[in-house]
């Protein structure tokens, strides 16, 4: 006799309703595609930044890389913990996401932390809109993603901090794409 596995638990955590649960991890599921292309993004970036401050910037990027590896398991974690299996298959990433791949390849490293820059204003600003849901609903989901925004925040602030002119004013100011940023940080 075949045992029959339900798509989803029948659970989610105590003090939250099943429909708000699972729908705090839903919304999490694109925050998790979301880290897991950030990190392949980052150490994308790591392998091809060439230039006078490469070994800075190389090294930079891996703690990076390791906060958002540890922020992707925490995240799919948290969507287990509400009762909904996460998916963190590449297939299902990018066939759900609404971005494209990182545009830039070999470059110097001040393109490439122009063009990360640009990759940071966009996830945090969606990072931002799925804490204002869940805020409503979850406030230990929301503490969650508080943290890694926080983080996220400040190795973005470490990245701007090397295209900052002495005025304040950031070398890609004003650019709207990766390649844009890239092209006026050179």
């Amino acid at each position: 006799m075949a045992v029959k596995i339900p798509a989803q638990p029948g659970y989610t955590v105590p003090g939250l309703s099943m429909k708000d649960g699972h729908k705090v991890a839903h919304l999490l599921q694109s925050r998790l595609h979301a880290l897991n292309d950030l990190q392949l993004t980052l150490k994308h970036a790591h392998w091809n930044v060439v230039g006078r401050d490469f070994i800075g910037v190389h090294e930079m990027l891996d703690p990076q890389i390791d906060l958002v590896r540890a922020m992707v398991d925490e995240t799919a974690e948290r969507m287990a913990t509400l009762g909904v299996s996460p998916n963190g298959l590449p297939g299902d990433l990018v066939a759900k996401r609404s971005w494209n791949d990182y545009s830039i390849g070999r470059a110097h490293t001040s393109a490439h932390l122009a063009a990360l820059d640009i990759v940071y204003v966009g996830f945090l600003s969606s990072h931002r809109k799925t804490l204002e849901q869940v805020g409503q609903l979850d406030p230990i989901t929301e503490d969650m993603i508080i943290a890694q925004c926080a983080q996220l925040e400040l190795f973005q602030w470490f990245m701007r901090a090397h295209l900052e002119h002495d005025g304040g004013d950031l070398a890609n100011a004003g650019s709207k794409t990766e390649r844009s940023a890239a092209k006026k940080a050179k």
